[in-house]
């Protein structure tokens, strides 16, 4: 019987993105089966025109060129420049996009799961959404929660 992976993906940030989907793609490799709960968000994640962004803004953690001070975070467009920064170092680095890690996981068997409270919560269209999602509610992805080995909150 293979392992188990579930998490739940909240945040819709490209920062935010990264995590659910290698952990994920890394599991179904290692042959886990593996589902992402996407809720509030994190629902972001599945429309097929991502538009993230990272800011510096209560992220203290994000390596800047110089060091930034908090009040300088609010100044209009630093925000665009953290995100330019950050797309232009991953693809440096040669790291997946997030678009390709996502395709990553639906070849690799990942089921990705919109949370059907938010869709409605936030007026979303299923026809918004990249092809191969499922939907379901909370109870729907508990029950493979409290089976799993592994379940994460990111």
């Amino acid at each position: 019987m293979a392992k188990k992976l579930a998490i739940i993906a909240s945040k819709g940030t490209l920062d935010g993105a990264y995590p659910p989907f290698l952990l994920a793609s890394t599991a179904a490799a290692l042959g886990f089966e593996a589902k992402i709960f996407f809720t509030f968000y994190g629902l972001q994640l599945l429309n097929k025109e991502l538009k993230l962004k990272v800011s510096p803004l209560g992220n203290p953690a994000m390596p800047m060129p110089v060091p930034v001070p908090s009040i300088v975070q609010i100044i209009p467009g630093l925000e665009g420049f953290a995100t330019w920064m950050m797309k232009r170092k991953l693809k440096k680095k040669g790291v997946a996009s997030v678009e390709e890690l996502r395709d990553i996981c639906l070849e690799s068997g990942v089921e990705l799961i919109a949370c059907q409270m938010t869709v409605d919560l936030f007026d979303f269209k299923h026809e918004d959404f990249i092809d191969g999602i499922s939907s379901g509610g909370a109870a729907t992805f508990l029950e493979f929660a409290s089976d799993a080995d592994i379940t994460l909150y990111i």
